[in-house]
């Protein structure tokens, strides 16, 4: 399997760090291709600016971007690295889904349609890696827009027979430190098994 990793946080020292490392040691051990994509560490624009958006109606993207069209294109799966911030992706992931994910490479709309066809159906499996400061139960009282974006909306531009997974982590901002190693563990192990 090709294996796509996106990871999204500014802190080369954060949790969500150390759960990227483990899961590329747990992909290590496997016979798949593995790239990685770090947002922060290419330096991404996630801004959707009025080039973007007068091409938004029109396939492609900014040059620039082609990069990572191609990894989106070249994988079977996307393993989708972030911090839970504000019920949702940081605002850096937000954008490369904006800036990206875009008609011609994600989705297209037929002419006189009015039902987006999706073009990913190379990606059959849909992994996301997240920490949440607050509890299970004050994230579903949220309504886990994260969650909704990458199963309900990522997810139907990929094979209609894309799995998907959700491993998060939450009470991060309470929990001791022996269920921090715990999750990295699991996360390790899930990786290897993937």
């Amino acid at each position: 399997m090709r294996v796509l990793v996106v990871h999204c946080h500014p802190d080369p020292e954060s949790f969500v760090t150390a759960a990227r490392d483990r899961l590329l040691d747990g992909l290590a051990r496997t016979d798949h291709e593995v790239r990685l994509r770090d947002l922060h560490a290419d330096g991404f624009d996630p801004r959707f600016d009025a080039d973007d958006h007068r091409r938004h109606l029109e396939p492609g993207v900014a040059p620039e971007l082609q990069p990572y069209v191609d990894d989106l294109q070249w994988c079977d799966a996307i393993v989708l690295v972030y911090p839970t911030w504000w019920s949702g992706q940081p605002a850096m992931l937000k954008g490369w889904i904006d800036r990206v994910w875009v008609r011609g490479v994600a989705w297209e709309l037929p002419e006189g349609g009015n039902r987006l066809r999706p073009l990913l159906r190379n990606v059959r499996r849909l992994v996301v890696v997240t920490t949440h400061g607050s509890s299970k139960l004050v994230n579903a009282l949220e309504g886990e827009g994260g969650k909704r974006t990458a199963t309900r909306s990522l997810r139907l531009m990929c094979h209609p027979r894309c799995r998907t997974h959700w491993w998060a982590f939450y009470g991060l901002d309470t929990v001791p430190a022996e269920r921090r190693t715990a999750f990295l563990d699991r996360i390790e192990a899930r990786a290897a098994a993937l």
